[in-house]
């Protein structure tokens, strides 16, 4: 007898409600953003929805960042794969890789 187990996110009501409470999360920091003196450092802090301009041009780069490096770091579908002409046997001090 199989049971199947309900999960909080399998109800997409629960997922709405989740972005609803995320959505006004953002909109309650972005009205203390005008409310809250804040202390910055340098001045283009000052400028309105600095740091969330910020955070996704970083998201962004970090992207294209990644996307540079899977192309250059990428390696054939079967790199780790052995070569045809080894074979595997079993020993008694375990499983050795020996080449033809």
């Amino acid at each position: 007898m199989k049971i199947d187990k309900t999960h909080l996110f399998d109800n997409p009501q629960n997922i709405k409600k989740v972005l609803y409470g995320l959505y006004i999360c953002c909109a309650l920091l972005v009205v203390l953003d005008f409310v809250i003196n804040r202390k910055v450092y340098h001045s283009w802090e000052n400028l309105w929805a600095f740091y969330p301009i910020y955070g996704f041009v970083g998201c962004v780069v970090l992207v294209f960042v990644a996307k540079w490096m899977r192309a250059l770091l990428m390696r054939d579908e079967d790199y780790y794969d052995l070569p045809e002409s080894t074979h595997v046997t079993a020993s008694s001090e375990g499983d050795k890789h020996v080449r033809d």
